[in-house]
């Protein structure tokens, strides 16, 4: 009888020590996505060829600010949100992922194109910031040789436009396929979540799912963005 009362709590501590080390990865695992890194998938073509559809990237929260989750995911409850100061703010040519401003349940990723306090216009599919071209990665690409004329579409003439404070004019770099600020406007830089480390999946849902050599891009894999 004596080694059975000493065995149950020694029992319980296990378990106990069990519910600790769940705890604790739990709440290590929510921390490090609220604060450090977090997923991110690209579910369409608009940042073409940077990003394919079906890539799977790793954003970094500070570098522009850590944004602090605002929303209980299973309840869907707002709660008191802030953010923690960045290293810097986006500047022309860094990619950034952000709160869609007309849906802000949905994370879009696009390039910034101008700052505040810059004048963008675009001429005829050709981009320019402060009157000088805006120089393209080599990810951009234009699928369509016609040109819209402005009072038809903002895709390939609008502006000129000054981005007001505390704003960014972001655009895909799947130019003529992209929902964009050329269309809803810049993006409030506190809207602005992370920014894209590296590509950790890549996941082709053209392919047959027999074959994982082509399924899966792999020379996609670890590609620092």
């Amino acid at each position: 009888m004596k080694s059975q009362r000493h065995r149950r709590p020694r029992s319980g501590r296990i378990l106990v020590d069990y519910l600790k080390s769940i705890f604790f990865a739990v709440f290590l695992a929510v921390l490090i996505r609220a604060t450090l890194v977090q997923a991110y998938h690209i579910p369409s073509g608009s940042m073409e060829n940077t990003l394919m559809e079906g890539d799977y990237v790793l954003g970094d929260k500070l570098t522009f600010g850590t944004q602090i989750p605002d929303r209980l995911p299973v309840l869907n409850y707002k709660l008191p949100s802030f953010r923690l100061p960045g290293f810097r703010s986006p500047k022309p040519g860094d990619l950034v992922i952000f709160e869609y401003p007309q849906d802000p349940s949905r994370d879009f990723i696009k390039r910034c194109i101008a700052v505040e306090g810059q004048t963008i216009e675009i001429r005829n599919k050709i981009v320019y910031v402060n009157g000088k071209p805006f120089v393209n990665p080599s990810g951009v690409k234009f699928m369509d040789r016609r040109t819209q004329p402005k009072r038809y579409s903002p895709r390939d003439n609008y502006g000129p436009y000054l981005v007001p404070p505390g704003h960014v004019f972001v655009m895909g770099d799947n130019r003529d396929n992209s929902d964009d600020s050329r269309f809803w406007g810049p993006v409030s830089l506190d809207r602005v979540k992370a920014h894209p480390l590296l590509i950790y999946f890549s996941w082709n849902s053209g392919a047959p799912l027999w074959n994982p050599f082509v399924k899966i891009r792999w020379r996609r894999l670890g590609m620092v963005q």
